[in-house]
């Protein structure tokens, strides 16, 4: 008799174990939906950076005015080719309403100011140390660009290397009116 109750407590046991497991595993997979998924037509998310020079960029700071937020790393070949487009176009955006943010993949600051300065960016770079925004945009693959309207609209999402014809029609399409 004593037998047969301690075998009755293992199964018990285990079968307390394995409903935890599976309310465990149901709860993660209900709540994994609810992360948002930023994409065209909806609002940015806003966020706040600073720059290599120290500067504050908040998103919030920028209304009015068309944004192009740029995920990149030192090592993603299509960002450092698109680049010189997207430095010549900022020279011509910024005079009209249109900025350019650059977030970094929280590499360091040394190697991110060094490469800058090799490719002559003039616009602000920042470097997302705590990977905060590339999770509140869900950033994959690198090059992503955002384009984001004066209203804070996101007009479009591109992933991959952009011509600067592409850049230049893009910026166009987010300037203030």
């Amino acid at each position: 008799m004593e037998k047969k109750k301690k075998r009755s407590f293992t199964r018990g046991i285990i079968l307390a174990v394995l409903a935890v497991a599976i309310g465990y595993t149901v709860y993660a997979a209900v709540t994994k939906d609810t992360v948002k998924i930023v994409k065209a037509g909806a609002d940015a998310p806003d966020f706040e950076v600073v720059d290599l020079n120290g500067e504050k960029h908040r998103l919030a700071d920028y209304e009015g005015q068309g944004v192009l937020l740029n995920f990149w790393g030192t090592w993603c070949a299509p960002c450092e080719r698109e680049f010189p487009a997207m430095t010549k176009q900022y020279g011509k955006s910024k005079h009209e309403g249109v900025q350019i943010i650059a977030v970094n993949f929280a590499q360091s600051e040394f190697e991110v100011k060094k490469y800058v300065q090799n490719m002559g960016m003039t616009f602000p770079v920042a470097i997302d140390k705590t990977k905060s925004v590339f999770t509140a945009y869900n950033i994959g693959p690198l090059p992503t660009s955002i384009f984001i309207k004066p209203d804070g609209e996101i007009e479009r999402i591109v992933t991959g290397e952009m011509s600067e014809q592409q850049i230049s029609n893009y910026l166009d399409s987010i300037k203030p009116e």
